[in-house]
């Protein structure tokens, strides 16, 4: 008699994935630096950066409504994947345990020219980047979609732990020590 072995195969409802990566830059008030920032935004990704503006009044910084202050750009699918394994390669891909959250993470990158294949431009000079990485899994859609919008039991949340193992397993992702 032949014994048949069963495979522990996951959930493809429980299977986590990528939802996006956004990059975002800061430039202060200065119209120059928002420019930059944008520019650059576009070099390391091919597509067109979005200028931020702030909401809010806060005189002491001189800031006003409606005023651009950084740049950001959001990428989904296989162009996102690739430029993930590309920005985690300029951080030897290590990240910090606590940078893991709900349904994502995060890590700064100090300077542009430390990713791989984009060269130091002296018009731009150095600026550094935040990347925001969004998961999330088969349904997720529920909670955003117009007609008939539900919410997701906290079970079917990616947790930080999860997001965690995710990174390990499909990019090779190390801790990186508190400083």
């Amino acid at each position: 008699m032949i014994q048949q072995t069963k495979t522990v195969s996951l959930n493809p409802m429980r299977k986590v994935r990528l939802e996006k990566i956004t990059l975002n830059m800061g430039a202060g008030t200065e119209a120059e630096g928002v420019e930059k920032a944008a520019t650059l935004l576009g070099k390391i990704t091919g597509t067109k950066a979005v200028k931020t503006t702030t909401s809010k009044r806060i005189p002491t910084w001189k800031v006003r409504p409606g005023l651009a202050v950084g740049a950001m750009v959001t990428l989904r699918g296989k162009k996102a994947m690739d430029l993930l394994k590309m920005l985690l390669k300029s951080v030897e891909n290590k990240i910090k345990k606590t940078s893991f959250t709900k349904n994502g993470f995060s890590f700064g990158i100090k300077e542009y020219i430390e990713i791989p294949g984009v060269k130091y431009d002296p018009k731009l000079g150095i600026m550094g980047l935040e990347v925001a990485v969004s998961l999330d899994r088969a349904g997720f859609h529920v909670k955003k979609r117009k007609i008939s919008r539900a919410k997701i039991h906290h079970r079917h949340d990616i947790s930080a732990e999860e997001a965690h193992t995710w990174t390990q397993e499909l990019f090779g992702v190390k801790d990186k020590e508190e400083e």
